[in-house]
């Protein structure tokens, strides 16, 4: 009996181990194991912008950056007391300004004398321009002009307290005097408003300095010693050469004169003004106002103003190839009652700079 229960119990004990731990496969096939899941990813962290900072400035920039360079200025010497001169040779431009840029007021011939006020270098020059230049005193017989406006018509003196002498009728001629107030004028003709009048004294213009000569001043010399006065001594008068008295001369008889006759001088004709030649400089522009003398005008490069209208005669020459290039222009210069303000130049040669 112990037997059997024995062998009851342990059949029972091994059912029990059976069913709580199955047996493995038995295969040798491995088997893949099932992959786990991907741990998710965590969140990412967020980040402050961070401050711009400030660029440092290269030295390179630094160096591109540099001053501009200061314009150098004219220096001007007086010439006192005021010397003698002569021209060195004919044509020599008498200008506005001490510069291409200013008008040419009249021209000077050779071995003709000037008067030398101020010596004027300039600090910065133009292509082929001369550095040196001399104001000299306006030369005799060369017209000026001054706003009629401030001329009393009566008594033509002048009104305001300093009245501007310019090189020509217009506000953008050259100022090269000045007339205080009182001071009277000799009109030779009027024009518009501005009125023509001979040279008065304290104008002046500008040549260069290569053609003028400087004469040497003279050497003092010392005074002569005067010579000793001869010593006067006195001689009793000889009685015995004395002359006798003459008789009284009748006083002569009165001649009528004949009579005079008037004779009236024969009226004097006026000779022709000479023609006014000028050089200006400027930028030549296109006119778009249908009033105007000219469809082509000339712009100062200093001002940006319009100094003169441009007009050929010349029918197969066109100043439309010149439109906004430099030129420099000489010519014969008008102005047209039409269109007061500016005047005309009549083209003689034109030259691009």
């Amino acid at each position: 009996m112990k037997l059997i229960y024995g062998i009851i119990f342990a059949l029972a004990l091994a059912l029990s181990v059976g069913v709580a731990q199955p047996n493995p496969p038995t295969t040798t096939e491995s088997v893949a194991p099932t992959p786990a899941a991907p741990a998710p990813e965590p969140a990412p962290e967020a980040i402050a912008p961070a401050e711009k900072a400030p660029k440092a400035k290269s030295a390179a920039a630094k160096k591109s950056k540099s001053k501009p360079v200061a314009k150098k200025s004219d220096s001007h010497t007086d010439i006192t007391p005021a010397e003698s001169a002569v021209v060195k040779r004919d044509n020599a431009n008498v200008r506005g300004k001490p510069s291409f840029v200013g008008e040419v007021i009249t021209k000077l011939k050779k071995g003709e004398p000037v008067t030398l006020l101020e010596e004027i270098t300039l600090g910065q020059t133009r292509k082929d321009e001369p550095p040196r230049w001399y104001r000299i005193a306006m030369p005799p017989n060369t017209p000026v002009w001054v706003n009629a406006h401030f001329v009393d018509p009566a008594s033509k003196l002048g009104i305001p307290k300093k009245l501007q002498v310019r090189a020509g009728p217009g506000e953008n001629y050259s100022v090269v005097g000045m007339l205080t107030k009182g001071v009277a004028v000799k009109e030779i003709r009027q024009v518009n408003d501005w009125v023509e009048i001979e040279t008065p004294a304290d104008t002046f213009g500008f040549v260069a300095a290569d053609l003028i000569e400087r004469t040497a001043p003279a050497t003092p010399t010392a005074p002569a010693t005067p010579e000793p006065a001869p010593e006067v001594v006195a001689v009793p008068p000889d009685v015995t050469n004395t002359p006798l008295p003459t008789e009284p001369t009748p006083p002569p008889t009165e001649v009528t004169p004949p009579p005079v006759v008037e004779v009236t001088p024969a009226p004097e004709v006026e000779e022709p003004l000479p023609k006014r030649i000028v050089t200006r400089e400027g930028i030549v522009r296109r006119s778009y106002n249908v009033q105007t003398p000219s469809y082509f005008e000339l712009e100062s490069t200093d001002t940006g103003k319009i100094i003169n209208y441009l007009y050929s005669p010349h029918p197969d020459f066109t100043l439309k190839d010149y439109i906004g290039k430099s030129v420099s222009v000489t010519g014969e210069e008008l102005v047209d009652k039409r269109w007061p303000n500016t005047p005309v130049i009549e083209i003689q040669s034109l030259e691009q700079q």
